[in-house]
């Protein structure tokens, strides 16, 4: 086989080579931008689901449905190292710029570049040389309130306002929704409740873990009726094949039933994993078809690669204590799993392990699927905890 020729993608949001069981949540997302482009009601949207579901992707399908209505398109990734106004401010920059300098300038886009100089000046964001635009005055008594709810609405309207009068739509994608602060949350709910009620072409697409319909409605409790929650999960059995054998079918390459129930077994379906997954059977197999012993060659040579990337990356975040409650979690399989049990399985009080169990959710390791139960937000991490950490952290006392 020509490894040159390999057509699977594993990667963080790289696009597969073939996108499937995603045609209705895709039909929705053209739906709702046709909707602001015609000046109707809409929903801003958020895709949620587990890593390796291909969020990102949707996200980025997103973006390039918006580029055809060619509307003014931003795109941000919140972490924990910038806040969400550093993250906003030079996209909004570039995007009202754009929009200033189209054939004819309006009142309405210098004044979003003013306005959005006061909200630059009003949070102090540190960003060097950071400048709006050629004399472009900050506008007083606008965004620059220091009160982050209040000053990013009248940003977000400000720049809503901007696109209308060019007749444009602007869509903001917003990648690791469930990273920002309470107080950031808070505000960009507020702002787009505001976009809502006023009509504005201003459409925020998002993504997140599934702990972030909590966080939002904990937040406002209207956030469930100003978005909607697309759920991404693993593929269906036909998709999950179709991402497999379509792509090596353009290249004259197939698969034995075998190597394929392999595949699928192992990787569950996760649109991630059945790259990482074909990618490794290709390369291993000497000929078409590629058959069960090549597809089992690619179990372990998968494992091996997510051991020292996809699960490494998120393993080595962990306190030790942090390790051993996952490595508990681990032990009792894929879950959801009650907190009581985890504690049990570590020898602890649940109470004490409370303060353990908030912060994984706070990085983004587990989630509770309802009260009292916790779960992975990375599929199959219970079975690298086993191998990691082969043997189980020895129990503590509960007296």
């Amino acid at each position: 086989m020509d490894a040159a020729t390999n057509p699977y993608a594993p990667g963080a949001g790289t696009r597969p080579p073939e996108l499937v069981g995603r045609d209705e949540i895709l039909k929705q997302a053209r739906v709702t931008l046709q909707r602001v482009q015609g000046g109707r009601s809409f929903k801003s949207f958020i895709f949620i689901g587990l890593r390796g579901v291909g969020k990102t992707v949707l996200l980025n399908e997103v973006q390039i449905i918006a580029e055809d209505f060619e509307s003014e398109a931003l795109h941000i990734e919140a972490h924990d190292g910038k806040s969400l106004p550093a993250l906003l401010a030079p996209g909004l920059r570039k995007l009202l710029l754009n929009l200033d300098t189209m054939a004819r300038a309006t009142e309405a886009t210098k004044r979003g570049l003013g306005v959005l100089k006061s909200f630059v000046g009003s949070v102090k964001l540190r960003m060097g040389d950071f400048d709006i635009g050629l004399g472009i005055p900050a506008e007083k008594g606008s965004a620059d309130s220091g009160d982050l709810e209040s000053d990013l609405t009248a940003l977000f309207l400000a720049v809503g306002a901007a696109a209308k009068s060019r007749k444009k739509m602007v869509v903001i994608t917003i990648d690791e929704l469930q990273y920002l602060s309470e107080e950031e949350l808070s505000a960009l709910i507020m702002a787009v409740h505001r976009i809502s009620q006023k009509g504005l072409p201003l459409l925020v697409v998002g993504a997140g873990l599934p702990q972030l319909v909590g966080q939002m409605g904990a937040s406002k409790s209207y956030a469930e009726r100003l978005f909607n929650f697309p759920k991404v999960g693993p593929l269906m059995p036909a998709d999950a094949r179709a991402a497999i054998v379509d792509p090596a079918t353009r290249e004259n390459v197939k698969y034995t039933e075998a190597a394929l129930d392999e595949i699928l077994k192992v990787t569950e379906g996760y649109p991630y994993f059945l790259q990482e997954w074909g990618y490794h059977a290709w390369n291993t197999a000497e000929s078409s078809p590629i058959g069960e012993k090549d597809a089992r060659m690619a179990t372990a040579e998968a494992t091996t690669s997510l051991d020292d990337s996809f699960f490494r990356v998120r393993f080595d975040r962990l306190t030790p204590r942090e390790k051993d409650y996952l490595r508990a979690m681990g032990e009792l399989g894929p879950g959801p799993h009650r907190s009581g049990d985890i504690a049990e399985k570590l020898g602890v009080l649940v109470e004490s392990s409370a303060p353990l169990r908030s912060g994984l959710i706070r990085k983004g390791m587990i989630y509770s699927p309802q009260h009292g139960d916790t779960a992975f937000t990375v599929p199959l991490f219970d079975q690298y905890m086993k191998r990691v950490m082969p043997k189980m952290p020895k129990r503590k006392s509960k007296a």
